[in-house]
């Protein structure tokens, strides 16, 4: 973060969670690293607003302790952000790294409305990307979710409410390196990742009724359950899936890998070597 070519003042707050915190990273000058423990709810919402609520900075913005942002990351949002006065947030598309193997996620646009959101989860904007206006995250906009079960899918839950104040403003333009693989914590909780779209599936009513975004979630559900070995669970929610929407790929995925579930990871490989995911 040192390396951005921001002309503004930078404080960086590295939190910790669920571990004592490395007081020999923190750091004073122009740039300070600030190092503190999460002291709200334990997991990544909670870590996020402790950083948010401990700073006065006008901006914020995350970073994943295992991704690396570009040097023009910070200055190409900030400028984009402050062309929109009443944008809350912005983003932009990465690379993601996989194995050895790079894939470019791109939107293809400036903007990002509601009804994208709904029906599709965006992966290219990865909470490593997020640029927020501080005053929105503890006012209109609120601070991350630490309702979500497993602090899984609490990006989508706030680009949900934030594009629903204003389009997401995107500088489409691959700023963030993002490292994915089965080292990370949350590669495979299928019992958070069920929970946690159970409960965006009750909480975001817009994207339940849509047919096409709910099919997405029911057939990652009916994916999770397929991984984990329950077979019943898998093939249940992929028939709600294909209810909504036959053509939803998920659903029929889902109910070949409940059938032998070691061939989620297989599918998984081969969607990550080109940046996606289920």
């Amino acid at each position: 973060m040192a390396a951005q070519d921001y002309e503004g003042p930078i404080e960086v707050v590295v939190v910790y969670d669920r571990s004592e915190p490395d007081q020999s990273l923190s750091r004073e000058g122009d740039r300070p690293v600030v190092v503190m423990k999460n002291a709200r709810t334990p997991g990544l919402a909670g870590g996020r607003n402790t950083g948010i609520v401990s700073t006065a900075a006008p901006i914020v913005a995350f970073c994943d302790d295992d991704d690396q942002w570009m040097p023009t990351k910070l200055r190409r949002q900030i400028e984009a952000l402050s062309e929109f006065p009443s944008a809350p947030m912005a983003t932009s598309s990465i690379i993601v790294d996989y194995e050895g193997q790079s894939s470019t996620r791109s939107v293809g646009g400036p903007q990002v409305t509601h009804e994208m959101l709904v029906r599709s989860r965006m992966a290219m904007l990865h909470s490593s990307t997020f640029v927020f206006r501080r005053d929105e995250l503890v006012g209109r906009l609120g601070l991350i979710s630490e309702e979500i079960p497993g602090s899984q899918n609490e990006d989508w839950d706030i680009l949900l409410r934030a594009s629903q104040i204003h389009p997401i403003v995107h500088v489409d333009e691959p700023l963030v390196h993002v490292k994915w693989g089965r080292s990370s914590f949350f590669a495979r909780r299928w019992d958070t990742k069920i929970d946690s779209s159970v409960w965006m599936l009750r909480n975001h009513p817009d994207v339940a009724k849509d047919r096409r975004g709910a099919a997405r979630v029911m057939g990652q559900i009916a994916f999770a359950h397929a991984c984990s070995g329950d077979r019943w669970g898998a093939w249940r929610w992929s028939a709600r899936a294909a209810r909504r929407n036959p053509v939803q790929w998920r659903w029929a995925l889902s109910s070949v890998v409940a059938l032998w579930p070691p061939a989620g990871e297989h599918a998984l490989g081969l969607l990550h070597r080109v940046g996606r995911g289920v």
